[in-house]
């Protein structure tokens, strides 16, 4: 079963729009559980524009699902997620000031860096997961530097399938068959959609995880946080 990880920055970026605590970032969380979702996924950046240090902390004992941190392994990040110990943490390639992740890290470049950390976190025993493009040596790179899962970036998957959906999905099928030749779990994230994400998974089925927020959120407004999760899930059966 592939699992739905809901990341709730935006809930978090419209409550800090006003201040206050509306709407209540682990309230959200909490019912995001109890209406179906597998995980909940947070991004917090330096500038705490969205999700907030204090909020991974409050979020942490009370949640009852899995629990993923994601973000660029700045000592600060590192120090957060070994304190907090989430059942994964996943490590992307952002600068401070990037609106959103927008590409894949260059693990052959980053690999003695990539090993540092990962073994921190691999020796706490936190799940660990590397985000990448569907480019082969970056996912086998990924491999070498100790990762046991990576996260497919999926803009380029989404900005080509109303075009033409098998010429989307062939890269990272091709992806998703080395990293499990590889050992490696594999997870996927980035404009996954109602629209896009059913035939992703029809297409890759031994995905491990899919973590969406942006998408998930918006159709929320019209949907519904309830009938939208579990849209969502419907797309992964």
């Amino acid at each position: 079963m592939t699992r739905l990880s809901v990341n709730i920055n935006k809930v978090a970026t419209l409550r800090n729009a006003r201040g206050g605590d509306i709407p209540n970032v682990v309230k959200v969380a909490l019912d995001c559980e109890t209406f179906g979702a597998d995980g909940i996924t947070v991004h917090p950046r330096p500038d705490e524009r969205h999700i907030r240090r204090a909020d991974v902390y409050d979020l942490r004992p009370l949640l009852r699902t899995e629990f993923n941190i994601e973000g660029y392994p700045s000592p600060e990040f590192i120090d957060l997620v070994l304190k907090v110990k989430p059942h994964q943490v996943t490590l992307v390639p952002d600068s401070p000031t990037q609106i959103t992740s927008n590409s894949g890290w260059d693990t052959k470049t980053n690999i003695d860096f990539l090993t540092d950390v990962l073994d921190q976190f691999n020796t706490a025993g936190i799940r660990t997961s590397v985000f990448v493009s569907t480019d082969t040596e970056m996912i086998e790179y990924a491999a070498k530097a100790g990762a046991d899962r990576v996260e497919l970036y999926t803009e380029p998957y989404a900005t080509a399938f109303p075009k033409d959906p098998e010429i989307a999905i062939a890269p990272f099928v091709e992806a998703a068959r080395v990293a499990r030749k590889l050992g490696l779990g594999l997870n996927a994230g980035h404009d996954l959609s109602l629209l896009n994400l059913n035939f992703f998974y029809k297409n890759i089925p031994w995905l491990d995880e899919v973590s969406i927020g942006h998408a998930l959120i918006s159709d929320a407004l019209y949907l519904g946080l309830e009938r939208t999760i579990q849209e969502y899930k419907n797309c992964l059966r």
